[in-house]
């Protein structure tokens, strides 16, 4: 019983180490100045960068087509159905 209890005490005391532990690690990570997080957050700028997939030329023509294409086909079927809705009304009035 008394081996249970202390260990019990020795789980309580390491639990209370971590915390004390984890807080000092968050106020040293608080002290950085903000020189430091900007470098910081520019080397990780710089590894999102070199982890993107960059479309090729080939890819970008096609893209490009298929936008031009769809920006003309829905302007001049909304232009078209603007025109039949103005025939309906020019002809109910």
């Amino acid at each position: 019983m008394a081996e249970v209890r202390k260990k019990k005490n020795n789980n309580k005391n390491e639990n209370k180490k971590n915390v004390v532990n984890n807080k000092k690690q968050k106020n040293t990570k608080e002290k950085k100045s903000i020189l430091t997080k900007f470098r910081i957050f520019c080397n990780g700028v710089v590894s999102e960068f070199h982890k993107v997939h960059w479309p090729t030329k080939e890819n970008m023509l096609k893209y490009s087509k298929a936008t031009i294409f769809f920006i003309v086909f829905f302007s001049l079927f909304f232009y078209l159905i603007n025109v039949l809705f103005a025939l309906i009304q020019s002809l109910l009035h």
